[in-house]
């Protein structure tokens, strides 16, 4: 196994710069991995491949408005932040502008994005230093984040987006993300409402997504690739549901590689786990995810998935292929090139059955 082997190119033009409205008008390729079938439908038509017993399962994740803008207190310098993953309460691991010169105890004032204004200062300041370049940055007041800063959108994407909202899944709930659950982004409220009133069962869990998700393998072997860890919870309500729903012969469905991983992790059960659950049980799960998913795993819980178009040589292109085989993959990213679907994070999606 190579990491060229999860190339491909694709066209400039098709990486979307701009959410579509309404968010369920995006297009949707259905790809079979029994048979390599493909058709072509668009997204609000997915409930005719529910059916009444299944349990889909998605990650309500909110993404934090992670790219904070301020000046240094000292000497009034300019500052750039973007908070990459929460250590703990009030601490986070964060790339800072200028690296070189914004040392442990450096104070800065943030300065509210787009004209807000905040009912106190926020004053972070630097508690220490990674060798990777990384910061600890202490933020005191967590709850203000939303009033001063902005979100942080993928590198690919250049076009400003008018509303946060759109950024966000219409069921986000749990603050944590920096960077968004993609393939929920074409659900409406009232796609949600047909769902359950068709008898599927909606489960959430939480995984927060870390920037690391876009940044391609650079290893020639894929497996010598250590993955982003992503904090994620799955409830023991969720655990039981699932957990029944796979004795039962219900289907499984995740809605994003992250709801993936995180319901594939609590079924081997937590984070170096020696002693996983036995066959068609899943564990509540409060811990790390550090589940790499490669061609070769075999999955135990998820029977069917919801996914975006991912970029190249990303683990989350491996994932997909890992369930669904090279080869349909390939030729499904070849027809969806062909037909001018829209890709990446505001792009169309695809359902795996």
């Amino acid at each position: 196994m190579k990491t060229s082997d999860f190339d491909y190119n694709l066209p400039t033009e098709l990486i979307a710069q701009t959410p579509l409205e309404p968010r369920d008008s995006s297009r949707l390729l259905v790809l079979n991995r029994k048979d390599g079938s493909i058709t072509h439908r668009h997204f609000y038509e997915i409930t005719e491949y529910l059916h009444k017993g299944d349990v889909m399962v998605f990650n309500d994740s909110r993404v934090l408005p992670a790219r904070l803008k301020g000046k240094r207190i000292e000497t009034g310098g300019k500052v750039e932040i973007l908070l990459l993953r929460r250590q703990r309460e009030g601490e986070w691991q964060a790339m800072v502008k200028p690296a070189r010169r914004l040392l442990p105890g450096e104070r800065i004032e943030i300065i509210p994005y787009s004209g807000l204004q905040p009912e106190k200062k926020i004053i972070a300041e630097i508690l220490g230093a990674f060798d990777n370049g990384l910061r600890i940055v202490r933020i005191p007041d967590e709850a203000h984040l939303t009033d001063v800063g902005e979100m942080p959108l993928p590198p690919y994407i250049h076009t400003p987006l008018k509303n946060q909202e759109r950024y966000q899944t219409v069921y986000s709930k749990i603050m944590g993300s920096a960077a968004a659950p993609t393939a929920g982004l074409h659900f409406t409220p009232e796609l949600l409402k047909t769902l359950e009133a068709k008898g599927v069962r909606c489960l959430y869990t939480t995984l927060h997504v870390g920037l690391d998700t876009f940044r391609p393998v650079t290893e020639d072997d894929p497996r010598e690739h250590v993955i982003h860890k992503e904090y994620g919870v799955v409830t023991v309500e969720a655990a039981k549901e699932l957990t029944k729903a796979k004795k039962e012969g219900r289907r499984v469905i995740c809605v994003g590689t992250t709801s993936v991983r995180l319901t594939e992790q609590a079924a081997l059960g937590s984070a170096g786990n020696n002693q996983p659950p036995p066959p068609q049980q899943v564990l509540p799960f409060k811990d790390w995810a550090d589940l790499f998913i490669l061609p070769g795993h075999k999955f135990k819980v998820v029977d069917a998935m919801v996914t975006n178009f991912h970029l190249p040589r990303s683990t989350l292109l491996m994932l997909v292929t890992a369930f669904a085989g090279k080869e349909n993959i390939e030729k499904a990213y070849r027809e969806a090139i062909e037909n001018k679907y829209r890709f990446y994070s505001f792009g169309d999606a695809m359902m795996i059955l």
